[in-house]
């Protein structure tokens, strides 16, 4: 690991001034993915900026029809809470998968989403609900949020203060992990919100995506039957020594019908 400054600032302002002083300066909330890599020298940071202080990142509320959880709220945070299992029970099951009790009990939910690991969770969740993502800066809709593999829309002095989730009708989340690691080999999480059905595919490909032919067949019938026979196109998907291309599409298909039975 290399020298690096530590900053542990109280409010989102502050964070922010200290990662515009410095392009070199880095973000950690939960650490599950900084810390790996400052440990294996992979990342040189010239100071680290600690947002476990800030107050204004935590906390997990119903506004309406939204759900909206701070971006240093806990995945066991999430999976315990009152408000989402009752209005997104599909995103509280989901927090409650994620890794194991030690990853659960300091990994998240703002870190996953700002880091954008195609094997993360959250992301298949934040796109097929249609969430906003809020920041230091502006609100950023799901679909223009996520770019690729470890890539988002968020700016190098930009920090993710919370994610805004609409209540859907109903949503279904699944996924086959790797036995190894326990990351998602392929998943699938289906919502029915106001604005129609969407189905998010993360783990099978570089980065999280939709699945469009699932979701006019969901939204002609909502059934797994629906999707039983929609063929993911191998091309582009991920390919190593865990799985093909090819068995992760034939996954995307398994997966996109189990989240819809799940989803009832």
């Amino acid at each position: 690991m290399y020298d690096f400054a530590y900053h542990k600032p109280t409010s989102v302002a502050d964070a922010v001034k200290l990662l515009a002083a410095d392009p070199d300066a880095r973000p950690i909330s939960g650490g599950h993915t900084l810390l790996p890599a400052l440990k294996h020298r992979l990342n040189k940071p010239s100071s680290v900026v600690d947002l476990s202080g800030i107050a204004e990142l935590k906390g997990i509320r119903r506004e309406g029809d939204r759900i909206v959880i701070g971006a240093m709220a806990k995945h066991k945070e999430i999976a315990e809470s009152a408000e989402v299992q009752a209005a997104i029970p599909a995103l509280a099951k989901m927090a409650g998968s994620i890794g194991d009790i030690q990853v659960r009990n300091r990994g998240t939910i703002g870190g996953s989403v700002a880091n954008n690991d195609p094997a993360a969770d959250y992301p298949a969740a934040v796109l097929a609900l249609g969430a906003t993502v809020v920041t230091s800066k502006r609100r950023i809709a799901a679909d223009e949020f996520f770019q690729g593999m470890f890539t988002t829309a968020l700016q190098p002095d930009e920090l993710l203060v919370a994610i805004e989730f609409p209540v859907p009708q109903r949503a279904g989340y699944a996924k086959m992990r790797n036995p190894a690691s326990r990351y998602v080999m392929a998943g699938a999480f289906v919502a029915k919100i106001a604005d129609g059905v969407r189905v998010a595919i993360n783990g099978a490909g570089p980065g999280v995506f939709r699945q469009k032919a699932m979701e006019a067949a969901l939204s002609a019938n909502w059934s797994p039957d629906a999707v039983a026979n929609i063929k993911q196109p191998a091309d582009g998907l991920n390919s190593d020594i865990h799985g093909s291309a090819e068995y992760r599409a034939h996954l995307v298909t398994v997966m996109a019908k189990r989240a819809v039975a799940d989803a009832g």
